[in-house]
């Protein structure tokens, strides 16, 4: 369902040459050039805009799930948001909207290692999320870049420039610093973030392993982001259920107040239709532009997110609190500039 802004139009005109002129050729063609060079330079402000807002509004819809509504239950949050995503898909690829590849057993014998790892770092998320505020959840999710890259050294032998490893070195500063000075600091919820961290940089590193054994048991020989969305949220399902019913959360699920609020309902059903649409908008806006500027958007982005938090939360904060999370913000720009930099220099 990835926007397409390149389509030209049909040249209507052309067989009225002769009884308009060439003038009136020569104006519709400039008018064309005119109206398809805006598209092609409002396509990525267009996704970049909608790929922002959705993932800043998930985030906050989550903290208020969990935290406002004080909802104990992140695995069955996970639960209904992947399952909202997969019917949708699922009609999406019925209707022809969208291509999906056709699931077989060894594409989902494959893909299943990948899968757990993504259930892992959803729920992990979920809880670091009610425990901690979003300010520093965004400044800790630096870390998952630091092991990422640290992955790909002993995994794939890449390597990273001087200006990558110093990024990294405010990134740990602004976190350890963000910890000490964090007035609501939370064990449990740093626990649960240093392992959403952890899984994060796993899923990351695993998925580029899969994804080529995985287009060897699809029929197109490929496997589009579209289907990597439906093969996770599906796959998640059973995996959910079982979860749920190992920690007891259906019992406490169904004995709970806050699950009689229609308004809970609202925002837990917009949280889960915001994360495909963080799906489908990353998708168009990498399409639109390419990693080096998605990676550095995504790191810009952390900003409006966290000031949302500290204000809509009223989150209590001391001076080197707050100038641990401004330094991690601008860690994770400078490392997005690195990587920006590493990466044009391969090219050259």
């Amino acid at each position: 369902m990835i926007a397409e802004h390149r389509a030209m139009s049909d040249r209507v005109l052309r067989g009225n040459q002769a009884a308009f002129g060439d003038s009136v050729s020569l104006q519709v063609d400039e008018d064309e050039k005119r109206e398809h060079g805006l598209g092609r330079k409002s396509g990525p402000l267009l996704s970049g805009t909608a790929y922002c807002i959705s993932s800043c509004c998930m985030i906050l819809l989550n903290k208020v799930v969990l935290s406002s509504y004080n909802f104990n239950a992140g695995i069955s949050l996970m639960f209904y948001q992947n399952m909202i995503s997969t019917v949708i898909v699922a009609l999406l690829g019925l209707s022809g909207a969208v291509s999906v590849e056709k699931l077989n057993w060894k594409l989902i014998r494959i893909w299943i290692p990948v899968n757990l790892i993504f259930i892992g770092m959803l729920v992990s998320g979920m809880y670091s999320l009610k425990y901690i505020n979003i300010a520093m959840v965004t400044i800790l999710k630096n870390m998952t870049n630091i092991l990422t890259a640290i992955g790909e050294l002993y995994i794939f032998r890449r390597h990273h420039n001087q200006k990558v490893w110093t990024a990294m070195f405010f990134m740990i500063i602004s976190a350890v610093s963000g910890g000490i000075t964090d007035l609501s600091f939370d064990t449990a919820g740093y626990t649960w973030q240093i392992i959403n961290c952890v899984l994060t940089a796993s899923y990351s590193l695993t998925l580029r392993r899969v994804m080529d054994k995985a287009k060897q048991f699809t029929r197109s020989g490929s496997l589009n982001e579209v289907s990597m969305v439906l093969l996770n949220n599906l796959l998640s399902l059973p995996f959910g259920i079982f979860l749920i019913l190992l920690f007891g959360e259906w019992e406490y699920v169904i004995n709970v107040d806050v699950v009689r609020l229609p308004m809970f309902w609202v925002v837990a059903t917009a949280s889960g239709l915001l994360g495909l649409a963080i799906s489908f908008t990353s998708m168009w806006f990498l399409h639109q532009t390419g990693p080096t500027t998605y990676s550095l958007v995504g790191s810009l982005n952390k900003i409006p997110i966290s000031i949302a938090g500290l204000v809509l939360f009223k989150v209590p904060l001391s001076v080197p609190n707050l100038f641990s999370v401004l330094f991690g913000l601008f860690a994770g720009v400078l490392f997005a500039r690195a990587k920006m930099s590493g990466l044009e220099s391969n090219k050259m």
